[in-house]
């Protein structure tokens, strides 16, 4: 019988769905035997049934009349073998991801063979047996709707008792394979969007409430990992550290966005279970406790963990009552949650941040959390005294990290002052981050002292068009802040859920004297934190960025001590960046002040902070490798230099902004300009950047000898000239026939040359020799986080014989020369830049910096 079944027929064709279906209705038992024939008979009628969705309707006719799904349960019941089942899950998988018709799908959901399938039992220790009943219950969840979910739950008095399809895809939903996750979790969101009420209630119904908080703990134990990994890295770093970090941190997210999407289906019961486990599981017992006030040399990686996840919380899961609680939160002091929620300031004991091992998931954790802390715990924090200045003795109470009354948004302002450039960048973040979350009330923001100004004016604005006396009084005085009962109005209502919910209560003092205080002790910090020098330009490009966001009007907020501060830090860093005019990239100091002010501009001005959140996880670059580039290296002196200016072009920035006065487009320096008719340069015919094979007058020129090559010395003709912010070091070949002229062989920057003659031999003059260019402004040579895609790049040297001592001496002196005229005039033209008096009397000007425009008749002192 079986041999018959290879006849040739008309492969797509009703009869051959007639036979194939005969056939498998006589199948009795599946051996080795006839196995390949009832895989081929389930494979083909799949095949068969979808070509007769699409084109022939008798076929799906037929299908029902005689029950084939039947046979297919019928044979899986006969089946001793694992290939029946994997085709079986594959041939319903394919016929229900294909079908088209309504009436198909309906037939294929009416019965409860698609139950009896789910909830078989078959051998999952085959893991490709696991992937095909996946695949399984994702073809039946991408046809789930209004309609269709009935078929496939039982029902009691209206009320749904069982749903196979979601039970048993939720199993695994925390199985290690990523894949099988995935298409669970899209089930599950199938599910969650029908908008089935009855469903909805027995999702959110004992025990299946279960998933969510189960969800969390393993959320929870990614964290967990996270911070293991981060803290692996830091203290052993490696080549691959990178993309490990990137790798957890993309699965995190993943995580996050589908609570996001899980929230989206817009379940009031979903929404708190996640809230209240998220609150409960994490935030409360991990993440806030874990921000302690440190040492200044210890990193602690949980403290920066904890900063990056507060961020990925607020900025991903979109909902209300879950952002304005964290909010709420930040108001206790640290003590108020460690000794709660057990451990103790800064104690390394288990469940306090992120020390705690082995925290698996736990059904009972959310219930156990919450009975343990029905006792409660209230805290007095006092009030900062009111002040319009600059808050010093704040500052120094949060430096010494002995008041456990420090509340943790004082910590987060401490991590900004004194905290090292992660911990600075983390905090930053945060303070970004809700300031962005638009699920938090203004009042909220207005309490943590980011409320913008912008919409401070438009809220009072508002209140004072209909009427409300003290929005009106508040529009038309200095204290543009909103009211303490405005603020306190919202915060006690989440005060008071967590007091109810999670066991701890706090009270704000009954009197503030006033509101203004949170916004100035921010504006301290970011001064404070722009007079650092051991921050990367980066990172202070983030405070930039928000200092931008708080005050975007005028420098009204800004008090005389804040404008010293600042003027001080820019004069500091006028000054390092005068000292590179000197240093060994003169000739490239303007193009990268240029490219770096745009970007800067572009960045303050930009709607999001200049960094994401996970950057922070990553270490800070490193400006060079001992084993890579030597100490003293050209390379080391470029980063340094592009770090100065860059600090630099933020402080000038600021200096403009905080005086009121309007961004340039571009920096105000002068104008090319070279007064010198008779110059080596003018004298040679070379103008531009020397070229090799380029003809050149050689009466300036020094003869000398160099060997590129071990025993092969070569003669050439030296000559060093500069032309405006540049400059070259020029070997060339005397032509005979042509004397005094000659051909450039070789040209090499003259600025970095360093030139020294030998101690030995008063004929040898020695030259470092740097690359034209900076190799970590080149994207297709440099990758993020300051790694070169190719060898690092090492210094060349040149030494260089000539006939007599006064030949060396004269070169060595011409080198000197042309390397101060090439300074010089780096200096003048970035002069503007230098005085804040030139710098507020300018900035409505237009800056003229192209390098090209080089005429000698224009003022050396014109914009």
């Amino acid at each position: 019988m079986w041999f018959s079944f290879w006849r040739s027929k008309d492969r797509f064709s009703l009869d051959q769905l007639r036979y194939l279906a005969d056939q498998l209705t006589k199948v009795q038992i599946v051996n080795e035997v006839n196995k390949d024939f009832v895989i081929e008979a389930l494979r083909s009628i799949a095949e068969l049934i979808t070509y007769g969705d699409q084109h022939d309707p008798s076929f799906f006719e037929f299908f029902m009349e005689n029950q084939v799904v039947g046979d297919f349960v019928r044979v899986l019941k006969l089946s001793r073998t694992i290939s029946i089942p994997l085709q079986l899950l594959q041939t319903v998988s394919i016929m229900i991801q294909n079908l088209q018709s309504e009436h198909a799908i309906y037939y294929m959901l009416s019965n409860e063979h698609m139950n009896f399938l789910i909830t078989y039992s078959f051998d999952f220790r085959n893991e490709e047996l696991l992937s095909y009943y996946i695949s399984f219950l994702r073809a039946i969840g991408g046809k789930l709707n209004k309609n269709t979910i009935s078929l496939l739950v039982k029902t009691r008095n209206d009320e749904v008792v069982s749903f196979p399809l979601y039970v048993e895809a939720i199993r695994f939903a925390f199985h290690e394979e990523n894949m099988i996750r995935a298409a669970v979790r899209a089930v599950t969101l199938n599910v969650y969007h029908v908008g089935d009420h009855s469903v909805n209630r027995y999702i959110t119904s004992a025990p299946h409430t279960d998933y969510f908080s189960n969800l969390v703990s393993f959320f929870k134990k990614q964290c967990m990992d996270l911070n293991k990994l981060i803290s692996d890295t830091q203290k052993n770093p490696g080549p691959d550290s990178k993309a490990t970090i990137t790798a957890a941190v993309d699965e995190i997210e993943d995580n996050l966005y589908y609570f996001s999407d899980v929230i989206s289906a817009g379940i009031p019961d979903v929404e708190r279970l996640i809230t209240d486990s998220i609150l409960t599981l994490l935030i409360f017992p991990v993440l806030l406790p874990s921000l302690r006030i440190v040492a200044a040399n210890d990193i602690q990686s949980d403290v920066v963990t904890s900063l990056y996840l507060l961020c990925c919380i607020l900025r991903i899961v979109k909902i209300k009552d879950l952002a304005n609680t964290i909010v709420a939160a930040l108001y206790y002091p640290l003590e108020s949650l460690t000794k709660c929620f057990g451990g103790q300031v800064n104690g390394m004991v288990p469940d306090n941040g992120f020390t705690s091992e082995g925290d698996g998931i736990d059904n009972n954790n959310n219930n156990n959390l919450t009975k343990n802390n029905k006792k409660g715990l209230v805290v007095n924090v006092p009030c900062s005294p009111s002040s319009s200045g600059f808050h010093p003795q704040s500052i120094t109470m949060l430096n010494n990290g002995s008041s456990s009354n420090v509340a943790l948004r004082e910590v987060l302002l401490e991590y900004v002052t004194d905290g090292v450039d992660l911990q600075v960048l983390g905090a930053l973040s945060v303070l970004a981050t809700l300031l962005q979350t638009k699920e938090l009330d203004e009042s909220m923001l207005d309490g943590l002292g980011i409320l913008p100004q912008r919409k401070q004016q438009k809220k009072l604005l508002l209140q004072a068009l209909v009427g409300e006396a003290s929005g009106e009084e508040q529009l038309f005085s200095s204290e543009t802040s909103l009211t303490r009962d405005g603020i306190a109005c919202e915060l006690d209502v989440y005060l008071e859920k967590i007091k109810e919910q999670y066991g701890v209560s706090f009270q704000l003092p009954n009197v503030i004297p006033s509101p203004r205080v949170p916004r100035f002790q921010v504006l301290d910090a970011l001064v404070s934190l722009f007079c650092r020098s051991n921050i990367s330009a980066e990172t202070l490009w983030g405070g930039g960025w928000l200092l931008r966001q708080l005050f975007p009007y005028s420098e009204s907020e800004f008090n005389n001590h804040h404008l010293k501060l600042l003027k001080i830090s820019y004069e500091n860093s006028a000054c390092a960046l005068e000292k590179e005019v000197k240093g060994f990239w003169p000739d490239l100091l303007i193009t990268v002040l240029c490219d770096e002010w745009r970007r800067c501009k572009r960045a303050m001005e930009s709607s999001s902070p200049p960094k994401e959140p996970k950057c922070m996880l990553f270490p800070p670059r490193m400006l060079f490798s001992e084993e890579d580039i030597p100490e003293g290296s050209s390379f080391t002196a470029g980063e340094r230099m592009h770090e100065l200016v860059k600090v630099f072009v933020l402080l000038h920035q600021l200096q403009i902004f905080t005086h009121g006065r309007t961004l340039p487009e571009q920096p105000l320096i002068y104008r090319p300009y070279d007064h010198r008719m008779d110059s080596r340069a003018q004298t040679s015919g070379l103008v531009s950047v020397p070229k090799p094979g380029t003809e050149m007058n050689l009466v300036n020129a020094v003869p000398c000898r160099i060997a590129f090559e071990r025993g092969k010395e070569r003669h050439f003709c030296f000559l060093a000239i500069s032309v405006g912010t540049s400059g070259w070091l020029v070997l060339a070949e005397e032509l005979p026939l042509k004397k005094p002229y000659g051909i450039v062989r070789v040209a090499a920057p003259l600025s970095g040359c360093n030139p020294r003659i030998d101690d030995k031999h008063s004929k040898w003059l020695h030259l470092r020799i740097r690359p034209s260019a900076l190799p970590f402004l080149d994207p297709l040579k440099y990758s993020s986080h300051g790694k070169l895609k190719t060898k690092a790049f090492v210094d060349g040297r040149w030494i260089l014989a000539f006939r007599d001592e006064e030949s060396c001496k004269n070169a060595f002196l011409m080198i000197l020369e042309e390397i101060n005229y090439l300074c010089d005039e780096v200096h003048r033209r970035i002069k503007p830049l230098l005085k804040l008096e030139t710098v507020l009397d300018m900035s409505s000007s237009s800056a003229l910096v192209s390098e090209d425009s080089s005429s000698h008749t224009t003022p050396p002192n014109s914009l």
